[in-house]
């Protein structure tokens, strides 16, 4: 099913020294249940892409449709809170909050009573499949993979049906990268999320479901 479409896409800014056309009238869809990978060189136009599908920019021109309403005329904020999360290679974790308290920000955020709150989180970090001695670590205290996994369980505790990730083993070694791909996989195969993850890592390309190329601003799918 349907959730994610751009249709026409362009978006540009001004440089110091010139005007960068970083996405050209890209248009592609994105369905429930399958994991995506967008790939290209530093510079082609794939985190820009990203940001806009995260409803952090607006498109210059064309449209990007959320189960069929304009992306422009929500509220952009609380898309990102209820229904797309974004998880990044640097993980983005609140340093002085628990890995518990983390996953549970976003439940707090729509007013969830604390008892609840705890609840869902630890069951999203088991879900992830981290130990109940993680529950109560800071950030500074668990590995990369660990750390990554929270922020994949943050994500989850949204509550949405889209998960954008920008080089999400970028900072991972290659046992933690298998890992943290499995879990994206089973979350767009078993749990039914759009998956979609920028990477430059043609491993984590060929796990998924459907692979587009974007290159100098355009964007063709090769899977």
């Amino acid at each position: 099913m349907e959730v994610l479409r751009a249709e026409h896409v362009s978006y540009s800014y001004q440089s110091k020294y010139q005007k960068v056309e970083a996405v050209k009238d890209v248009s592609c869809v994105f369905e429930k249940g399958k994991f995506y990978a967008i790939v290209g060189e530093s510079g082609s136009g794939k985190s820009t892409f990203l940001s806009l599908l995260a409803g952090l920019d607006l498109p210059c021109e064309g449209t990007i449709y959320v189960d069929g309403e304009p992306l422009s005329g929500m509220d952009r904020d609380a898309y990102r809170l209820n229904r797309a999360a974004v998880v990044y290679q640097a993980f983005h974790l609140f340093p002085l909050l628990t890995a518990q308290e983390n996953v549970m920000l976003p439940l707090e955020f729509k007013r969830m009573r604390k008892k609840e709150a705890v609840r869902q989180a630890q069951k999203l970090l088991q879900r992830v499949g981290l130990e109940s001695r993680i529950y109560r670590q800071f950030p500074k205290m668990m590995s990369g993979g660990e750390q990554q996994r929270v922020a994949i369980a943050r994500a989850v505790a949204s509550g949405g049906e889209i998960i954008l990730a920008d080089e999400p083993t970028g900072n991972l070694d290659s046992g933690n990268e298998k890992n943290v791909v499995a879990l994206l996989k089973e979350l767009a195969h078993e749990d039914g999320y759009a998956v979609i993850v920028i990477t430059h890592n043609q491993r984590v390309a060929d796990e998924t479901d459907h692979v587009f190329r974007m290159k100098d601003g355009s964007m063709e799918q090769i899977r």
